[in-house]
C-alpha cells in the first residue's frame, strides 16, 4: 500500500511483505548464484568467518521442481561447496519431531556421501548443517547453539570436520544487545512488514542486507508471486494443523490407554487378594462378572 501526503509517496509500516523465512523466496534470495555476494556475506556472518577466506561458492541443488509449491510435508535446504567445505542450510518453519535426530542423520548422510570407491577417509571433507528454525528447540534463550564433537572432561575436540548450527527466530526478539551481523540476518528473515524492513535498513550497516531489501521489496510487487506465496504458507498451514491434530489425538490414545491399563492392574491386584484369601476361581469368575 502507497500512502500519498502532501505530494510525498510513503510506504505503510503495516503492509505484508513476502517473508523470506518462507522457503520459496528464501531459495530465491540464497539460491540464486546470481546473488553470491549476498550469499558470501550471509553464510560469512553465520559461521563467523571472514568473508575474504570464502573464494569460491558453487550451489548444487538451486532449482525448485514445479511440484514442490504442491508439497504439504517438505522442508528447504541449500547444499553448497564453499571452498573445501560442505555447508549445508536449511529453512525449516514448522516445528517437527525428533528434529534433533534428523539433523544428526542429515548430516551424516551428506558427510559420508562426498567419500567415493577409492578415497581416503582423510578426503572427507568438513560438512557444516545450518539449520535456522522457526521454533524453540533448546531450554535456552541464546538463539543460536553450535555443537561440535569434543572430550566430555577435557574438551578437546575430536575432529572440525562436523558442525551443526541452530539458530532460533523465535528468541530474537528478546536476545540481548548484541551488534553480530548474523543478528542482522536474522531479523530480516524474521521481518513480516514493511516497517520491519525499514527498521532493520535504518539501523544495519551490511550493504548486502540493504541488497537484500531491495530484492525483497521487488518480489513483494509481483503479483504472481504474491498469489504462489499464498498458495505455499497454505499448504504450510495445513502441515502444521496435521501435526497438531495428530498429536493430540496421540495425547487422547495415550491417555484413553493409560486409563484402560490402569482399570487392568487394579483388576489383577484384586483378583490376587482373592485368591490369597482362599476363593476359588469359579468364585473369583462370578464375583468380577465373568459367569
Amino acid at each position: 500500500m502507497i500512502i500519498q501526503r502532501k505530494g510525498v509517496s510513503t510506504l505503510d509500516r503495516n503492509t505484508k511483505i513476502v517473508k523470506l523465512k518462507l522457503d520459496i523466496i528464501f531459495k530465491r534470495i540464497f539460491g540464486d548464484e546470481n546473488n553470491k555476494d549476498i550469499i558470501i556475506s550471509f553464510v560469512s556472518s553465520l559461521l563467523e568467518i571472514p568473508q575474504s577466506s570464502i573464494q569460491s561458492v558453487t550451489i548444487n541443488n538451486v532449482e525448485l521442481a514445479p511440484e514442490y509449491l504442491d508439497q504439504k510435508f517438505s522442508r528447504l535446504d541449500l547444499k553448497m561447496v564453499i571452498d573445501n567445505r560442505i555447508v549445508n542450510i536449511e529453512m525449516q518453519v514448522n516445528s517437527e519431531p525428533d528434529f534433533k535426530d534428523r539433523t544428526l542423520y542429515y548430516w551424516s548422510r551428506i558427510y559420508s556421501d562426498e567419500l567415493h570407491s577409492g578415497d581416503e577417509y582423510a578426503e572427507l571433507k568438513q560438512t557444516i548443517c545450518i539449520n535456522i528454525i522457526n521454533f524453540d528447540l533448546f531450554d535456552s534463550k541464546e538463539y543460536h547453539s553450535h555443537f561440535v564433537i569434543s572430550e566430555k572432561d577435557r574438551g578437546e575436540i575430536l575432529t572440525d570436520k562436523f558442525s551443526i548450527h541452530f539458530f532460533e527466530l523465535k528468541k530474537i526478539k528478546n536476545a540481548s544487545s548484541d551488534n553480530k551481523p548474523m543478528k542482522e540476518w536474522l531479523r530480516l528473515i524474521n521481518a513480516e512488514t514493511e516497517g520491519d524492513l525499514m527498521d532493520i535498513q535504518k539501523e544495519t550497516k551490511i550493504p548486502e542486507v540493504h541488497q537484500t531489501i531491495v530484492k525483497l521489496r521487488e518480489l513483494s510487487a509481483d503479483d504472481k508471486l504474491r498469489q504462489e506465496v499464498y498458495y505455499r504458507e497454505k499448504r504450510l498451514h495445513d502441515e502444521a494443523s496435521a501435526l497438531n491434530n495428530a498429536r493430540r489425538e496421540g495425547i487422547e490414545l495415550g491417555r484413553v490407554e493409560g486409563i484402560e491399563l490402569g482399570r487392568a492392574e487394579q483388576m489383577d491386584a484384586i483378583i490376587r487378594n482373592m485368591r490369597k484369601n482362599g476363593l476359588t476361581e469359579d468364585q473369583i469368575r462370578k464375583y468380577i462378572g465373568e459367569e
